[in-house]
């Protein structure tokens, strides 16, 4: 860091807040004095020791160690830059914490305003992501400004915050409060796999994995009262090119794109909304299906997770035999205990549970990949009671999707199941969302119905006015179970397979692009009786594909004898290779590229098998698989070729 001799310290207000104190900072007023600062006997250098995001600094909160009166004095002075004096100038690059351990009073009661957007609260299901200590030093550093009346904010941070749902709270609350926002998005996000806009290489500024972006926030002494004018740019390819850049480049003469956020997301970046109004007219899949939640989170899959049945149950009969020690069964199974979760009175729990045999079930891991699973509170973090229960008490379907995506190919962040799911069943990068279509009773109401009173029946999982207007539209009564006859009734299943095809439309996926990224997927209604019938149809039919209970013909064989041990994986000339002289044979390009949602399927599935030896049925359900695909691919282009146009009349 380096500052010019006339801007220290005689402008009112230059105060520096650093934490934690290091000797790289000490060098500064050395550095000063090198440049011809003298300082004055009794003057110190306005750096101090403190944490930006404590409020007022109590003494009698300070431990007794050595130079603890030096220490209360500095957080003495501290406090009187963070509270009093002017600041017109915070410049940064906070820590990146998603577990943040800045859980102070003040700062969590300051970070509530972003909880909020359009006058309403966020309504998020984990908002755990405005808990990251980046996000509380922009709203520090905001608040300071807010105290001063104006001045400018320079951070490098996470570029998260400037498209992700969750912050849209944020970013309208730095509209209100600033009034010209710029951001230059630095990309580098290898979370993401990003890559530049020519499909080259984007590296990060940083060793970090994380993309980044600069974000220069301007709060003038004279307001209008208007949400701050926003312009964004972005700056891709290789780490000393952005180097380069930076170095010769300034705001002024920055190519910036103007945006214009609008509820309900606010987005710091770029979007185009020429489709919006009429991607928004069809139903959010969270307002049509009204109970859902995030696929199960286990915490220790590789404990209750298993390709084989068998060994799983050794696993947890082992678990529940108090005959071994509690550091044997961590030793054996790498267990931990956690904040939540300590590994002897979840032992003696479920010892104690006379039925703990019967918990063992499957879960859909990954596409068309389905393993045994032992579901109970005492060996998994979070069960999701509230969904999975109904996914465990009948015959059910259910959609997996997720919120938003990390844009690489696109939307494809769709798939169905009859079991219970994984929080990243469908794409490793995002959390994922189950829809279930019936909800059964639970046990509150089979209490509330009383005894000789009939058994409560299921219920489909569907808003009531979702299910009006599509009466009102397709003049067809609704059944609540089952299907209709789609000439006077229609049922809950009918509007499932309908939604599967819709969301199966590759126009669809590329038309409403730019919404699918940011947010759950809506769908589109129609009003053509035979339109609805004829993609009814084709939904069914990729859903028991998916759902592996078609009867489909494959070309594809497995032609070559060996050890059947997955090595290397390997696609050339048509064929998988899954060592060096074992392969499946006839597998088509558009097959082997075939994506749902973050996964590369066929090399997905193989790839977690990797070191293992294929059985019999093994290799049957990869053939499947194979043909899985080929004819998804076919039914989707069926799908386009049934919808007319969009938007759906």
């Amino acid at each position: 860091m380096y500052v010019s001799e006339h801007l220290l310290p005689r402008v009112h207000g230059f105060e520096l807040l650093m934490a934690p104190y290091t000797v790289a900072h000490m060098k500064l007023g050395l550095q000063l004095q090198e440049m011809g600062y003298e300082f004055d006997s009794d003057e110190r250098l306005r750096i101090f020791l403190t944490n930006s995001l404590e409020d007022a600094f109590e003494k009698d909160s300070m431990p007794a160690l050595p130079f603890a009166e030096w220490l209360v004095n500095e957080g003495r002075a501290a406090s009187g830059v963070k509270q009093d004096s002017p600041v017109m100038v915070i410049v940064g690059n906070p820590p990146y914490s998603y577990d943040s351990l800045n859980k102070g009073e003040w700062i969590s009661q300051l970070i509530r305003d972003y909880y909020q957007v359009d006058g309403k609260p966020l309504k998020e299901r984990n908002p755990k992501g405005l808990q990251d200590d980046y996000i509380k030093f922009i709203r520090f550093a905001q608040w300071r400004i807010e105290q001063t009346g104006y001045g400018i904010l320079g951070f490098i941070t996470n570029h998260g915050y400037l498209d992700n749902p969750t912050f849209r709270g944020m970013r309208q609350h730095l509209l209100t409060s600033f009034d010209e926002i710029y951001v230059l998005d630095l990309h580098g996000n290898a979370k993401k796999k990003e890559k530049a806009l020519d499909g080259g290489v984007d590296k990060n500024v940083f060793d970090i994995q994380q993309g980044v972006a600069i974000s220069l926030l301007v709060k003038h002494r004279l307001r209008y009262n208007k949400p701050a004018k926003v312009f964004h740019a972005d700056l891709w390819g290789v780490r000393d090119g952005k180097y380069h850049w930076l170095e010769e480049q300034d705001v002024a003469k920055t190519q910036w794109t103007k945006l214009k956020p609008q509820s309900p997301f606010y987005l710091f970046i770029p979007q185009n909304t020429e489709l919006l109004e009429e991607y928004e007219k069809g139903w959010k899949i969270t307002e049509a299906m009204l109970v859902s939640s995030t696929g199960i989170k286990t915490h220790r899959d590789h404990f209750v997770i298993d390709f084989e049945e068998e060994k799983l149950k050794q696993r947890i009969n082992d678990f529940v035999n108090l005959n071994f020690t509690d550091t044997e069964i961590a030793e054996t199974y790498k267990l931990k205990d956690t904040r939540d979760w300590k590994l002897s009175q979840r032992r003696k729990s479920l010892a104690s549970n006379s039925q703990w045999q019967q918990y063992f079930t499957r879960c859909l891991y990954r596409p068309f990949d389905y393993r045994a699973y032992y579901h109970h509170k005492d060996v998994i973090e979070l069960p999701r009671k509230e969904v999975m229960q109904h996914m465990l008490a009948g015959e059910n379907l259910a959609l997996s999707t997720t919120r938003s995506i990390e844009i690489g190919r696109g939307w494809e962040h769709i798939f169905c199941s009859n079991s219970l799911i994984q929080h990243h069943t469908v794409s490793l990068k995002e959390v994922n969302y189950l829809f279930h279509l019936y909800l059964y009773p639970t046990e509150k109401d089979e209490f509330l119905n009383g005894n000789g009173k009939p058994k409560p029946k299921r219920k489909p999982n569907f808003a009531l006015n979702f299910i009006k207007g599509i009466e009102a539209r397709l003049k067809l009564q609704f059944i609540d179970d089952g299907t209709g006859d789609l000439k006077t009734t229609i049922g809950p299943e009918d509007i499932f397979h309908y939604m599967y095809a819709v969301f199966h439309s590759p126009t669809y996926r590329q038309r409403y692009a730019e919404f699918l990224k940011i947010d759950f997927p809506r769908l589109p209604l129609t009003r053509d009786k035979n339109l609805f019938q004829q993609l009814a149809n084709l939904g069914t039919r990729l859903v028991t594909i998916h759902l592996m209970e078609a009867d489909i013909d494959t070309d594809s064989g497995y032609p070559i004898e060996g050890d059947n041990v997955v090595a290397k994986i390997t696609y050339k000339n048509d064929k998988v290779y899954i060592n060096k002289t074992q392969y499946f044979d006839n597998v088509t390009d558009a097959v082997w590229r075939f994506h749902i949602g973050g996964y590369q399927v066929c090399h997905k599935w193989l790839k977690d098998r990797k070191g293992r030896k294929l059985s019999y049925d093994d290799c049957n359900h990869y053939l499947y698989i194979l043909a899985a695909l080929e004819q998804t691919i076919e039914l989707m282009a069926k799908i386009d070729e049934t919808i007319p146009e969009f938007p759906l009349s």
